[in-house]
């Protein structure tokens, strides 16, 4: 069976930091964007999308064996950095996964869940995870009949419009606790996960 390829997006502005890269923080001891791609590297194959060289981020996740992507438009949002990592996926691929860095709960184990649910539920087009309650989130697996979708897609909303457009055939996958929905794009957002995770 041919390894599910899996997109890390990481080459969004942090824009809500406040100046600081919300990438860079560290978590269980190194950069954020380095423990999520290590995290992806134990589900498959990974494609990681980064903002243009020069970049600090290069250097958080140097000597990880991923293929990095430089998004020159990176500013323009998300879907560029899906167009350009869409280009990098093998042509053999019958699904890739899509991921964001920022989510610094996801666990291998939750990745892989959701790729089990590509094998037992073959029938749907969108597999992706979700809260212990059912509310969706990442990550998020696409069958390769979208892949040009995902290509052609512009602006900042990701994927969601290819979501939608196929609601009837998503797949939820229940994950732990918040998992799949619990992002950091601010200083309090921080302040806050660090505070619940020392308590």
């Amino acid at each position: 069976m041919i390894p599910l390829p899996i997109i890390l997006l990481a080459a969004g502005q942090s824009r809500r930091m406040g100046g600081k890269d919300k990438l860079l923080q560290a978590v269980d001891g190194m950069p954020l964007l380095r423990r999520s791609l290590e995290t992806a590297l134990k589900a498959g194959p990974t494609i990681v999308a980064l903002p243009p060289k020069p970049h600090p981020r290069y250097d958080a996740i140097k000597g990880l064996d991923a293929q990095m992507v430089e998004i020159p438009d990176a500013i323009e949002g998300m879907n560029a950095s899906l167009r350009g990592a869409m280009r990098h996926v093998p042509p053999e691929a019958t699904a890739v996964m899509v991921l964001l860095a920022d989510l610094p709960d996801i666990t291998p184990g939750d990745l892989k869940a959701v790729i089990r649910a590509v094998q037992e539920h073959p029938d749907n087009l969108v597999w992706r995870g979700a809260t212990a309650n059912g509310k969706p989130g990442h990550p998020v697996v696409f069958h390769r009949s979208l892949f040009d979708d995902l290509a052609r897609l512009t602006g900042d909303e990701g994927a969601q419009a290819v979501v939608r457009a196929h609601a009837d055939r998503v797949c939820l996958v229940p994950l732990p606790d918040q998992n799949a929905l619990l992002d950091l794009d601010t200083p309090e957002d921080w302040d806050a996960w660090h505070q619940k995770r020392n308590a």
